[in-house]
């Protein structure tokens, strides 16, 4: 696996406050780099008693200079720019996330909806030795020729044949307090303490790291030297599916991810619905003038189930490269 890199390394930092702080750390030529604007990531709500809401510091006082509100299209987890507090969704900015009704942030920075279909899974990153599908489940609505999706769950390949999956239960009734994530490690259910910062590590492969970033609902998955995801476990609301007209019912909340992915080491042959906007030559070739340019090709990205590597676009070839490093044998 060649060790390309095209954007320059981006490292967050979360605080016990909840919030996540962009830091550039590529070590490369400040002159050459535009500056790392200041922003902050938070997830609105509560940690333990205290409540959190986008806020900026002043700088000189080391107090609360201004308050923000998410916007309404993310009410569950924005950024704000400081100073000023002018709020942001996550996935208008930051390459590798997807959110929603799958919007993805490419590699090359420019945004675009894959919808795929309900209760099927697609391939949205496939490497040499790294493969990732993601579950997608979904609503039908009579007036659109298209699912409503939004991604379930994900199933990892990588090293000597180890599947990891993470994805969100089915919740009829959504309680921000009660953690419905689900973690399997080569088939076995991991259990994570609900603490902030618990942390899980294999014994078998000491570089992979699953640490909870709030008490329930939000991980952060790493393979070091190969990926870090960000996953937070959502539903949709009564007032998203009014807007939106999703037609959600109270048997279904819809629960879902929202994820970021960071890759570290990358082939310049990866492919996949997000993967191949890493490659150097990736053209893009959708209408970015749209409100929502839309990829197709579905029928390249299917998978035959969560773990399977069948996609039409598929590279991995299961070396043992990633193996090496990362495994104890």
């Amino acid at each position: 696996m060649g060790a390309f890199s095209a954007r320059p390394w981006m490292l967050l930092v979360l605080f016990s406050s909840g919030c996540l702080l962009l830091v550039n750390v590529s070590g490369a030529d400040d002159k050459a780099q535009p500056p790392v604007p200041s922003y902050h990531i938070f997830s609105p709500g509560k940690l333990g008693k205290r409540a959190l809401q986008p806020t900026c510091l002043d700088d000189n006082t080391n107090k609360t200079s201004c308050y923000g509100n998410c916007p309404s299209r993310c009410p569950n987890t924005c950024g704000v720019f400081c100073p000023g507090c002018k709020a942001f969704c996550p996935c208008d900015l930051i390459p590798g996330a997807v959110c929603g009704d799958p919007r993805f942030t490419g590699g090359d920075g420019n945004i675009f909806y894959f919808h795929g279909k309900k209760d099927q899974d697609f391939c949205i990153l496939s490497d040499s030795d790294l493969h990732i599908n993601a579950h997608f489940i979904g609503k039908s609505h009579p007036s659109k020729n298209r699912d409503f999706t939004w991604v379930q769950s994900l199933g990892i390949l990588f090293g000597s044949n180890h599947h990891l999956y993470f994805g969100v239960e089915k919740t009829m009734t959504w309680k921000d307090n009660v953690d419905r994530l689900v973690i399997t490690f080569d088939g076995e259910r991991i259990e994570v303490p609900t603490e902030l910062n618990a942390r899980w590590v294999p014994d078998s492969v000491p570089a992979l790291s699953i640490t909870r970033t709030l008490e329930v609902n939000r991980i952060k998955v790493e393979l070091k030297g190969v990926f870090t995801i960000m996953a937070h476990a959502i539903p949709i609301t009564e007032e998203d599916s009014k807007i939106h007209n999703y037609g959600v019912t109270p048997d279904d909340s819809l629960a879902h991810l929202d994820l970021a992915f960071k890759f570290h080491s990358l082939s310049e042959n990866v492919h996949g619905v997000l993967g191949q906007t890493y490659r150097p030559d990736y053209i893009n070739r959708l209408d970015v003038t749209k409100n929502m340019p839309i990829m197709g090709g579905t029928p390249d990205y299917s998978s035959s189930s969560i773990f399977a590597t069948d996609c039409a676009v598929a590279r991995y070839l299961e070396q043992p490269k990633i193996a090496m490093v990362t495994e104890i044998h």
